[in-house]
């Protein structure tokens, strides 16, 4: 049978512009719909404009520490609607650079929606069109809670667009959007106020890495307030009142309120249905989402129907833009490029760019001595302030920690809080992938003066 395309992707996301693009360069004919800007999640509404918004937010802290070296630092003041311009300006750039790039690739770009008709039928506005391999690659999107008035709250989608800087923001959710948002805005000014249904923020999470994360985000002046969930949601004349489940909490009075709750597959509107492709409940905590139904894949991405794949968070395995990547590039050699893979799972790291930041890569101690026993588990911790915060006497604290198969040697994992987390994770997340001892870690030189070099040194 004659078909449009060899591949029709849906969904322009990181994931989907890198499986339509690789497969592109084998010389597949590959159409990709998008009914938003082109990038994502990660470039629109995530990881890059949330990360200027991060660059932004420790300006407060760097004056300060200014001070503590000799350094004048006079009157300050952010302009948020340059600001929040800029940001936008800059999103637009990126998601026009995509589009060039998939023009480059010989990749077709239908702007508009698309929707399964059965395993080899697309409708895009009112017609059909037909491939031989489908590629669904819609991502995530947030959810709220079912309460009163939630309509009033935004969520990550929209905090990106606020004309003026709240003087207070109030956040649900102790997830690492909620958390993160929590840093920022504080950061940017605002008072901050985080509520949460447990006693730690970060589930899933390494135990250390929540409460060294919780400790300074409290240090820095956020109100957060455990074991509690918000009832309902009023809109009032100076804002919005916030009724508390915990009956000894006064009704909270803000300006904004962040939904920060969690985030669904994207699986609406896709007619999923008419295809009978397989849905499985998404129940993976820490950095999955929540309950919620995703599309069922193999180790190849492939679903339950030959000719129909999913990649990236619409399948709820590890949701993170590198992850949604490195399995579209896999489909796509697997599917074009006669190389037949599977993108691994295992020992990503990953980074939560609070303040103070965080990385991490493997096992957690509870992972581990889950799996191994905790006879057979050796941890390697250490927690300072770092020299830049001598000067200024800020009580920032930086914590590092191996886990370590005390048999094999092994480390299992590596955790990290503190500034420039992710950038040191990242070098050490090579050692824990290629399986290196902890032995190996002991013969590796310190670069000294460094916090890097506590990871080397720790006995």
């Amino acid at each position: 049978m004659t078909y449009d395309y060899d591949l029709f992707v849906i969904g322009a996301g990181s994931g989907g512009l890198a499986a339509s693009k690789r497969a592109a360069s084998y010389g597949a004919k590959v159409a990709i719909a998008e009914y938003d800007l082109v990038g994502g999640t990660c470039v629109i509404r995530g990881c890059v404009p949330k990360k200027l918004m991060v660059y932004a937010s420790h300006f407060p802290s760097l004056f300060e520490s200014a001070a503590g070296y000799g350094w004048k630092v006079g009157d300050t003041e952010l302009d948020w609607s340059y600001f929040i311009t800029s940001i936008n300006n800059e999103v637009n750039r990126l998601s026009a650079l995509h589009i060039n790039f998939l023009e480059r690739a010989g990749v077709e770009l239908i702007q508009s929606r698309a929707s399964l008709i059965d395993e080899h039928t697309i409708e895009i506005d009112g017609r059909k069109v037909t491939a031989d391999k489908i590629l669904i690659a819609v991502g995530g999107r947030p959810v709220k809670p079912d309460i009163p008035g939630i309509e009033y709250g935004i969520t990550s989608n929209e905090i990106f667009h606020l004309k003026e800087r709240p003087k207070h923001i109030t956040i649900i959710g102790a997830g690492y959007i909620g958390s993160e948002f929590a840093c920022i805005m504080r950061g940017l000014g605002c008072e901050v106020t985080q509520i949460i249904r447990g006693d730690l923020i970060l589930k899933g999470f390494d135990e250390d890495i929540r409460t060294g994360i919780q400790e300074g985000m409290i240090n820095h002046g956020i109100q957060i307030i455990k074991n509690t969930e918000v009832t309902s949601v009023e809109k009032v004349s100076n804002g919005l009142k916030l009724n508390l489940s915990t009956e000894s909490k006064e009704p909270i009075m803000t300006d904004v309120l962040l939904v920060a709750t969690g985030r669904v597959p994207n699986v609406d509107g896709l007619g999923l249905e008419k295809t009978g492709v397989n849905l499985v409940d998404s129940t993976v905590e820490g950095h999955g989402y929540g309950n919620m139904n995703a599309i069922a894949v193999n180790e190849y991405s492939q679903t339950n129907h030959p000719h129909i794949f999913a990649i990236g968070d619409v399948t709820d395995r590890i949701n993170l833009t590198p992850v949604a990547i490195g399995e579209g590039r896999a489909f796509a050699d697997s599917e074009y490029g006669d190389m037949r893979r599977i993108f691994s799972h295992e020992d990503v790291a990953t980074a939560v760019f609070t303040q103070p930041e965080a990385a991490t890569v493997g096992l957690t101690e509870a992972e581990a001595k889950e799996k191994f026993g905790d006879e057979r588990i050796k941890i390697y911790r250490t927690r300072f302030r770092p020299m830049f915060y001598t000067l200024p006497q800020q009580e920032e604290r930086t914590m590092m920690k191996l886990v370590v198969h005390s048999e094999t040697d092994k480390v299992l994992g590596a955790h990290m809080v503190g500034d420039y987390a992710a950038e040191i994770i990242q070098g050490v997340a090579i050692a824990v992938k290629m399986g290196a001892t902890k032995k190996d870690f002991d013969a590796t030189v310190g670069i000294h003066p460094s916090a890097a070099e506590e990871f080397v040194t720790m006995q």
